[in-house]
């Protein structure tokens, strides 16, 4: 039920974020300078595209009380089941001594167990999302409020932090990770925990060095003489200023979040099987390159929808940071 709600739950805060944002002007302007850089629309359009699949894909419901739950893309493409391998396009099963004649189209072609790998596809989308965007809502937190604390108060807590993020840092993030899913368990709650606990490094990282540079600063000195709390001055005062850095290394870090899952998924540690992953694709798809006929359709589907979805949040970022620039601007 939380996995059903959780796309819809994202989409809905990043709708009220830009609602709130776009009054603001300095992130007016970043708007102004987003629409007019076609790599960003464009961009922009691919993670909506990739979202909108994630969200349908969580709409489900039961037609009486017996019956399983099905979502809108499992009701697209019911009853496609076929027997065995089929090639994209094609009209008969592939590589059986006698082909079957194949009960549908399938653009993308079927997998060994006869499901539509464009299906397979499609359900990847909803996991990468909630994964690459739910783990980011659990390290931005984490490196906002330790590396803020770190830089304002210096000295002892400065010391601890850095200690407990210099651990963090020294064992290999792969190890980490294995052995955080091992204790916690399969699922996908547990694998944004994990890599939640083994992210927020570097961002950590990234908002002390700035907060070092604000808390000296004039504004910041004004509102210690006025008698502001520590929290105040961080939260009210502090915080806009790191908001531009934070909020494009986040996006950054999505990305990232979904090719963690991937190698995860690959390495068998990830997500259940039976629940729709590009990596679980990848897995399944990886000996059947050395099959006669090659079969090659599975591996390239899932391969090609990450690499868009991640190259179009790469782009995306990368031009999230032109617009809040200051010094870019014209």
């Amino acid at each position: 039920m939380i996995d059903n709600a959780l796309p819809i739950i994202i989409v809905a805060l990043l709708v009220w974020v830009v609602i709130r944002a776009e009054r603001q002007p300095l992130w007016a302007e970043a708007y102004r300078r987003l629409r007019s850089n076609r790599n960003a629309m464009a961009s922009l359009g691919i993670i909506l595209l990739f979202a909108t699949v994630g969200v349908l894909d969580s709409i489900g419901w039961s037609n009486n009380r017996h019956s399983d739950r099905l979502t809108v893309i499992d009701r697209v493409f019911r009853n496609t089941q076929e027997r065995t391998y089929s090639a994209p396009f094609a009209k008969v099963t592939t590589g059986e001594p006698h082909p079957h004649k194949l009960l549908a189209k399938h653009i993308l072609g079927t997998d060994g167990v006869g499901n539509d790998v464009l299906y397979e596809t499609l359900r990847g989308c909803r996991t990468a999302l909630i994964i690459g965007c739910f783990t980011q809502l659990i390290v931005t937190p984490l490196a906002l409020l330790f590396g803020m604390m770190a830089g304002y108060f210096g000295k002892r807590a400065d010391d601890i932090i850095q200690y407990v993020y210099t651990v963090l840092d020294s064992i290999p993030s792969l190890l980490l990770l294995i052995v955080l899913l091992l204790v916690l368990g399969k699922g996908m709650p547990q694998i944004c925990v994990a890599l939640g606990v083994t992210s927020w490094v570097g961002l950590c990282r990234l908002v002390r060095g700035e907060t070092l540079k604000h808390r000296d600063r004039d504004y910041v000195r004004a509102a210690r003489a006025l008698g502001l709390s520590h929290i105040r001055i961080m939260f009210r005062h502090i915080l806009p200023n790191l908001l531009p850095v934070v909020i494009i290394t986040a996006t950054l870090g999505v990305s990232g979040n979904m090719l963690q899952e991937t190698i995860l998924s690959y390495l068998q540690i990830g997500v259940p099987s039976d629940m729709g992953s590009w990596g679980n694709m990848i897995d399944a798809a990886r000996m059947e390159l050395a099959r006669e006929p090659v079969i090659w359709w599975n591996l390239t589907s899932a391969s090609i929808a990450l690499l868009c979805l991640v190259l179009a949040f790469n782009i995306f970022g990368d031009a999230l940071r032109d617009a809040v620039d200051p010094r870019l601007r014209s």
